[in-house]
């Protein structure tokens, strides 16, 4: 009995086996494609949730580096100031090349900074910086004025309203007001803050 009861018990075990082959158990690290198809979307999703998120994340972080050059300008300029009888210099807007002779912001402050590279946007993709010395431009309209008794177009006499230096471009275009404005009473905004007074 014992070769008679082996043969249904062989034959039951080599079934076994082959449905084994063929269709793998759960218990092995197989995936299915459309498992594999499933998580592939979901990282896909990911990825399209995180990319922008970080571009955000980088482009704050070179405006608020660009806020931070114009408070350090704005340092300098009262350095400047206190140097030359609180008289604003006699500065070109912006030059066209570094190579010229106009003075401009980075010529007349720089030996009022700790390093040229507060002149620099971290957003001037244009590269304006390396090609000009700056990329900030001047108030020109400032010129010459005692900074106690500033005048914008004749009407506008509160420093806190009277811009001094800004980005040369629109160099943060994530934001509805695309450039950082340096005011003569040393505060940075990237609003434009300019009121006229009551006579």
């Amino acid at each position: 009995c014992s070769s008679a009861c082996a043969g249904p018990a062989e034959a039951e075990w080599e079934e076994d086996k082959m449905r084994r082959l063929l269709h793998p158990s759960r218990n092995g690290a197989a995936f299915t494609l459309i498992e594999i198809m499933v998580v592939l979307v979901i990282i896909a999703g990911l990825v399209a949730l995180i990319i922008p998120a970080g571009d955000r994340v980088l482009h704050r972080a070179r405006a608020a580096s660009c806020i931070n050059n114009l408070r350090n300008l704005g340092s300098a300029l009262n350095l400047y100031l206190s140097d030359h009888n609180n008289t604003m210099p006699n500065l070109v807007i912006a030059r066209e090349t570094i190579g010229t002779d106009p003075p401009a912001i980075d010529t007349a402050f720089l030996p009022y900074t700790e390093d040229a590279k507060v002149f620099r946007c971290p957003a001037d993709s244009k590269k304006l910086w390396e090609k000009t010395g700056t990329s900030y431009i001047w108030n020109s309209l400032l010129n010459d004025q005692n900074v106690t008794s500033l005048n914008f177009f004749g009407f506008v006499k509160s420093n806190s309203r009277i811009p001094v230096m800004s980005d040369k471009e629109n160099f943060h275009k994530y934001r509805d007001v695309e450039v950082n404005i340096l005011y003569a009473d040393g505060h940075v905004a990237k609003e434009i803050q300019f009121t006229v007074e009551e006579k």
